[in-house]
This record gives C-alpha cells, sequence and structure tokens, in this order.
C-alpha cells in the first residue's frame, strides 16, 4: 500500500506503521525488514501532506533506539527530505522531521555531517524561534546532538547569532 495504494491508501499505511513502530522493538526490526523504510522516505516528497506526517511520524518511531534502522534510514536518502520538511511541511511534520534528524545525530557522525550538509542546521535555529512548542524542543534536541562535532558547534552558533537566538 506504501508504493501502489491510493493516496488515501498510503496514509493509512503510514500512520499504522507510526503506530507499529511506537514502543515496540520487535515491530521496529519486523517493519525495516519488510522493507519499508524506503517506501516512507519516498512519502516524505511524494505524498500528501498528510502522508508526509504519518511517514515522518513512523520513521522517528523507527529511529527510537534502534542504530540499525538509523542508519537505514539515512541510506534511504531520507535526510534531505526531512530538512526540506522543516521548512515546508505543516507544523506537525516540522516536529517529526526534526525529531528523526534528533535520532539520526544521536550518535553516528556521518549522519550529523550528512544532516549539516543538507542544510539543516538553520532550518532547526528557525524552529526554536518559531516553531511550536515541541517542535523547540525537537530541534534544540537535534541541534544538541549536531554541536558534538568542532565545525558543526561553530556553524551551529553562527546560525544561532545570526537568528537572533541565545
Amino acid at each position: 500500500l506504501l508504493t501502489s495504494g491510493t493516496a488515501d491508501a498510503k496514509e493509512n499505511a503510514a500512520r499504522v506503521l507510526r503506530n507499529l513502530a511506537a514502543n515496540n522493538d520487535k515491530n521496529k526490526v519486523t517493519i525495516a525488514e519488510a522493507g519499508a523504510i524506503p517506501p516512507l522516505v519516498n512519502l516524505l516528497t511524494s505524498g500528501t501532506a498528510v502522508a508526509k506526517v504519518y511517514a515522518a511520524a513512523a520513521l522517528w518511531n523507527l529511529t527510537a533506539n534502534n542504530d540499525q534502522n538509523e542508519v537505514a534510514i539515512a541510506e534511504a536518502g531520507a535526510i534531505p527530505p526531512l530538512v526540506h520538511l522543516l521548512t515546508s511541511g505543516t507544523a506537525d511534520a516540522k516536529v517529526y522531521a526534526a525529531g528523526v534528524l534528533w535520532d539520526l545525530a544521536a550518535n553516528n557522525d556521518k549522519n550529523k555531517v550528512t544532516i549539516a550538509e543538507a542544510g539543516a542546521i538553520l532550518p532547526l535555529v528557525n524552529l526554536i524561534t518559531s516553531g511550536t512548542t515541541i517542535a523547540k524542543k525537537q530541534a534544540a534536541g537535534a541541534l544538541r546532538n549536531l554541536s558534538k562535532i568542532g565545525n558543526l558547534s561553530d556553524q551551529i552558533a553562527t546560525a544561532k547569532r545570526d537568528a537572533g537566538v541565545d
């Protein structure tokens, strides 16, 4: 359904995967092994606004405490569309996109560099100033993880200063 269903079917499939992956380590592995990550990543760019929210939420749940899924999601090309959602998505999409980026940057230096190279720093800083309360928390977490690499810390400090953020 994620690849060949109607728009509604894709939204519902992504929503169900989001729910199945929430706080269930076995389901996270099963979903990834079933090949759902690439179609979820595809929905980040080709889905409806609702599908983008559910796809980002499903990816966020899949990354929670699962290093293998973090790698698989990054390798599936999720980082550029997630960064794009930080500026173009709905308020909910921004929250989930920032959450996925927070997790992807947690313990993986390659992901940190890829996230920064995709242009995430300024949109994350902007979320701190203009996002919802939850988006601000997610963006701050992502920036904290990104700042653990020296040159990224400098880029973050510059972006925050330019945006007037303390």
